[in-house]
């Protein structure tokens, strides 16, 4: 019996000093607030965190033209957050130059990126890639293809590393090249039948009653000179 008794306070006391062990390192009940350090430079928000007893780690980089370059873009967990004391705080950082990234990995760097490409997997592909000021232009063309993309007012190649940042231009086709092709094929051949219509002219013809055949009718003989004056001539 003092064996059984002996054995349950000794496990009682094992527990209780695994929940302090758990307390400790966990920091039971006790919390603080997460301090704001967005749109500060990283410097100032990690001395900050660190005042506060934080722990710190850079997430990513990022680019927004309304912030700073190096200044905190985002943070997690977010300001006035009730977290445990030493908890690692997540920062979003703003980098120094926009990232760049290439229209078209076609190893051609002669040739314009993404022509040849249709309207909505060309413009696809820049909101894709991070692109928000696009634009679209309707150029002159036999098909609806994109004939190029111009960052910045300049041509883009293919392998060519182009910021998100960039005024981009999509220049599509419109395809009226062929309307347009076929409206001056008609206007030259309205032009030729008006300059000469006996060549764009058939030949009348008759049909004979008795025969049946088609003849082209017999032109009157030019009146003589004395059917033309209405005088008779004597020997």
């Amino acid at each position: 019996m003092a064996n059984f008794l002996i054995i349950i306070i000794i496990a009682v006391l094992g527990v209780y000093a695994v929940y302090l062990a758990m307390a400790l390192f966990t920091k039971h009940g006790r919390s603080t607030q997460v301090p704001g350090v967005e749109k500060m430079t990283y410097s100032q928000a990690v001395q900050l965190l660190h005042d506060h007893g934080f722990r710190v780690d850079i997430r990513d980089s990022l680019y927004r033209d309304d912030i700073k370059p190096g200044h905190v873009i985002e943070q997690f967990p977010k300001a006035k957050s009730i977290v445990k004391p030493g908890r690692k705080i997540f920062l979003y950082i703003n980098a120094v130059h926009p990232k760049e990234v290439i229209l078209d990995d076609d190893n051609h760097p002669n040739e314009y990126a993404l022509r040849g490409e249709s309207h909505r997997s060309a413009l696809a592909r820049l909101e894709e890639l991070g692109f928000r000021n696009i634009r679209v232009v309707k150029v002159l063309g036999t098909t609806d293809r994109v004939v190029k993309v111009m960052a910045n007012g300049k041509a883009v190649r293919k392998m060519q590393k182009v910021p998100v940042t960039a005024s981009m231009v999509l220049e599509v086709s419109d395809g009226r090249l062929n309307d347009l092709q076929d409206s001056l094929q008609n206007l030259e051949y309205l032009d030729n039948y008006r300059n000469n219509p006996e060549v764009y002219s058939e030949p009348e013809v008759t049909q004979s009653s008795e025969s049946g055949e088609y003849t082209a009718p017999e032109q009157e003989a030019p009146a003589s000179s004395e059917e033309e004056s209405g005088e008779s001539q004597y020997f």
